[in-house]
């Protein structure tokens, strides 16, 4: 099959490449992301393959299939940014990767809780500037805080075992609970009761209209003074003004973002010579307390390999009329 990679990067292109030695399939690369502007470039490609700020609405769905696409497959097991209707709507087949490596994500995201309590990012600095003074470096234990991890699928449940590993008492809300949790010492809530009880709150649920900032100034005003609050899930679960008007007043003590709610214009590129134009997300950067990193949590070599295999295994089965497993259906999200 020939498949049109957007928004390739070298690191695409070394395990993508891998994997393909084993499938055969003919791949373009583009640096482009994928939007209604770009979609010409995948003329003539059946398959079309896309990364999590590529834009596939309708529009440019209508384009992709005029010119002669099948198979969407995405490199992410998100898949919000794809409108299903239109794919639904002009025959494109749309296939994710639903889980290539919860370890990743999950050790990424006690690493935030790690490096903004204790400082770490503010303390490298100023080592490296020859201040080796300790003023406004405090940080406190985790041992007996209260965790609360919203969403508990393979991410929520591995960040829940590792802090069972501290110490923490470990509260959880998800509309589905997962049994398996429980192992762990994990007591379900109600969302409010979450809020309100717990020292840390960690995001890792799916991006839906009913999780879509699902922490906002109604939620920030039943949790607990100084929380921490963490997501390395998607950045829409957060409406970002109104935690920066909690981490203004103090309601929050601690932030930790591996995304952004806008994050389609910045993370990706290099833009280290450029005025950064987005206001809100520069006033975020202000902030002591407040660590962000660049939509990396994925980022590991076992992730990249089996995102990689799972990507053109899915192109694989598709062009040999079978089943992946991994397909996204409109009907399956309504129902």
């Amino acid at each position: 099959m020939r498949i049109a990679v957007f928004s390739a990067r070298a690191y695409d292109r070394r395990f993508l490449d891998e994997a393909n030695e084993r499938h055969g399939h003919e791949l373009h690369y583009l640096e482009a992301r994928l939007d209604a502007n770009t979609a010409a470039l995948a003329d003539g490609y059946e398959g079309v393959c896309v990364f999590v700020n590529d834009t596939v609405d309708a529009a440019t769905m209508e384009q992709l299939a005029a010119g002669g696409t099948r198979l969407l497959t995405l490199r992410s097991a998100g898949y919000n940014h794809v409108d299903l209707a239109a794919a639904e709507a002009h025959d494109i087949a749309v296939a994710r990767v639903p889980a290539y490596s919860p370890y990743a994500v999950a050790e990424h995201t006690v690493a935030l809780m790690l490096a903004v309590q204790r400082k770490i990012h503010r303390a490298h600095n100023r080592v490296r500037d020859g201040n080796f003074a300790l003023d406004g470096l405090l940080g406190f234990d985790l041992r007996n805080k209260r965790i609360g991890i919203i969403g508990t699928g393979k991410i929520g449940m591995i960040v829940a075992r590792i802090m069972r590993g501290f110490g923490c008492s470990i509260r959880a809300y998800d509309p589905y609970p997962n049994d398996d949790v429980r192992d762990f010492g994990v007591r379900y809530e109600d969302l409010d009761t979450l809020l309100g009880e717990c020292d840390v709150i960690t995001l890792h649920c799916p991006l839906t209209p009913d999780t879509h900032h699902i922490i906002d100034e109604a939620a920030l005003r039943k949790t607990k003074p100084g929380v921490m609050i963490v997501n390395t899930s998607r950045g829409a679960l957060i409406d970002t003004k109104a935690v920066i008007d909690a981490l203004k007043d103090g309601r929050i003590g601690h932030l930790a973002l591996d995304v952004y709610e806008e994050e389609g214009d910045l993370f990706f590129e290099d833009l280290s010579d450029t005025v950064i134009r987005d206001d809100v997300f520069s006033r975020l950067l202000t902030f002591p307390n407040v660590l962000i990193t660049a939509h990396q949590a994925f980022f590991t070599e076992e992730a990249l390999r089996n995102i990689a295999e799972s990507t053109l295994g899915n192109a694989s089965a598709f062009a040999e009329g079978r089943a992946s497993g991994n397909e996204v259906r409109i009907q399956a999200v309504r129902g």
